[in-house]
């Protein structure tokens, strides 16, 4: 992975999906090491993949083999990917399918 720095901050971890980069940051943020976002996504576009769509976590250099230790051990479990995604936008998360689907 090649190293992306940003105004002295380096990148530790990246993704398209906002609630996934701020699960990563809290967790950082709750151990103790300083961790801001920066978004590359285009707004305008609603894009969710590719090279517009990026969302970094940065930390201090003095801090990166902590955190990237840290993500390492770590794993979400559905139950809080669930919850910060409906947390995320509530009013956008469509309910069950409900009928037979038929007209």
């Amino acid at each position: 992975m090649t190293e992306v720095k940003f105004d002295g901050w380096i990148s530790i971890f990246e993704t398209g999906i906002d609630y996934e980069a701020e699960m990563v940051r809290d967790r950082l943020v709750d151990s103790g090491i300083s961790a801001v976002l920066m978004t590359k996504k285009d707004r305008a576009f609603g894009l969710s993949v590719g090279s517009m769509s990026r969302i970094y976590v940065l930390v201090t250099p003095r801090e990166e083999h902590e955190a990237r230790a840290l993500i390492q051990d770590y794993s979400f479990s559905a139950d809080e990917l669930t919850e910060a995604a409906l947390a995320a936008n509530p009013d956008e998360v469509d309910g069950p399918p409900t009928g037979s689907g038929q007209e």
